[in-house]
Order: structure tokens, then C-alpha cells, then sequence
């Protein structure tokens, strides 16, 4: 297979299934309470397709430096040690936007889910405490430069055992189950349909992520991973 079309392995995959998920954002966001609000002088609209293109720019960020790397070594090759910190740092930088944007969205949008707003903020509580202990997981037993797709760049970390501690005892993808439960308690925490439609995208479109862009890189990584054995958390 030629160096282009491992780069773009399943992105056709990829491709389709945002195309699903950005129709499904467009029906969504034309009902007026998904629409309703505004901060800082600027309607819920645009915040809602500025979240949207963040955790698009975020994905195709982290596929292209990835695959890039592993079957190029393209980064290193420019960069020099500093590239998979660099690539960090973008990696970072919008992983944590994403995550204000959705904010920003539900801050505009508040108080438009229906509902008790206790019980709202009480789901909130409960759905945070999960992603606290991903976030601690990662930390304290998985290493956030592994998280970040280390092992793209360092084949040492190829060789790392399967981590088997804190939230890893329960799944092997705690990003993709936990994580984005941070999303959620936002949601809950100011009760916006805008936020929830905005959520929803951020946890599907994180599944395409994994089937079209990480599972493909596990299987030439570390072979064929038996079901449950996937060394990864994001």
C-alpha cells in the first residue's frame, strides 16, 4: 500500500460519517429553542458551528499528525525531538478549546432543557465524577504523553504492558466513554439544548476518531488487539 493511501486509511469513513453528523447539527439547530440566547452580543448559532469546527479541526489535526508521523516520521523529520512536543502543545491547545466552546454554547443557550433545574445540576454532579477519574487515571497510571499518541512517535511505547489500573480496570477506552462526560455535566449544569446537540456531536464524533483513524493505527502498531485489549485511552 502506497505511503498516501495508509495516510488516508478509512478516511472515507471518516469522511461519511461526519457528513451524518453535520446534517444531524444542521436539522437539529434549526429549532428555535436550540437557537435561543446569546453572549457577549453574538447569537447561539455561531457559537454552536464555532464548537462544531473545533472538535473538527481537532480530529483532523491529531489524524494528520499521526499518521503523518508513523508512516513518515514527517514530524520528527522537521521538528527534530521538539515535534511530538509541539504536537502536543496544538493538541492541547484545542482539546481544551473544544471543551470552552461547548461552555460557551450552554452559557449562551441556559435554561432552555426542559426540566427541574436541580435535578439537572444533580446529573451534572454525577456524570462529572467519571470524567474526574479519567482525568486522575490518566494522570497517575496511563502518562497524558501516552494519552496523546506517543507511541506514533517513540516505538518505546509500543512496548508498554496494557494499563490495568484506576478507570483502566473498567474499559480500555475511558476517553472515549469517560472523558467526554465532561461535555455532558456542562450540558446538565445550564440546562441548554444547544449545548446537548453540541455534546452529542463531540461523543459520536469521537467514535469516528476511533474506528477511522485509531483502530486502523492500533492494528499496524501492535497487530491484531484482541476486543478489550486496546493499549490506548484516547
Amino acid at each position: 500500500m502506497s505511503t498516501t493511501r495508509l495516510i488516508f486509511e478509512k478516511q472515507w469513513l471518516h469522511a461519511v460519517l461526519l457528513a451524518g453528523l453535520l446534517v444531524g447539527v444542521v436539522l437539529v439547530a434549526s429549532y428555535d429553542d436550540v437557537r435561543a440566547g446569546q453572549l457577549w452580543g453574538i447569537a447561539t448559532p455561531f457559537w454552536i458551528w464555532l464548537a462544531v469546527g473545533l472538535a473538527i479541526a481537532h480530529q483532523v489535526y491529531v489524524w494528520f499528525c499521526w499518521r503523518t508521523q508513523l508512516h513518515t516520521g514527517w514530524i520528527t523529520r522537521m521538528l527534530g525531538e521538539r515535534g511530538f512536543g509541539l504536537y502536543a502543545v496544538g493538541f492541547s491547545v484545542l482539546g481544551i478549546l473544544r471543551v470552552v466552546a461547548v461552555l460557551v454554547v450552554a452559557i449562551s443557550n441556559r435554561d432552555t432543557l426542559p426540566g427541574n433545574a436541580i435535578v439537572w445540576k444533580i446529573l451534572a454532579v454525577v456524570l462529572l465524577g467519571p470524567a474526574v477519574y479519567l482525568f486522575y487515571s490518566v494522570s497517575r497510571y496511563f502518562g497524558y504523553k501516552r494519552a496523546f499518541g506517543a507511541d506514533h512517535f517513540d516505538s518505546r511505547y509500543r512496548t508498554m504492558p496494557f494499563e490495568r489500573r484506576g478507570i483502566f480496570r473498567f474499559t480500555s477506552n475511558g476517553m472515549y466513554i469517560y472523558g467526554f462526560l465532561l461535555l455532558w455535566a456542562i450540558v446538565f449544569w445550564w440546562a441548554s439544548l444547544a449545548a446537548l446537540t453540541v455534546a452529542a456531536f463531540n461523543h459520536l464524533y469521537i467514535w469516528v476518531h476511533y474506528f477511522a483513524t485509531e483502530l486502523p493505527d492500533i492494528k499496524r502498531l501492535y497487530g491484531e488487539t484482541p476486543p478489550g485489549d486496546d493499549p490506548k485511552t484516547a
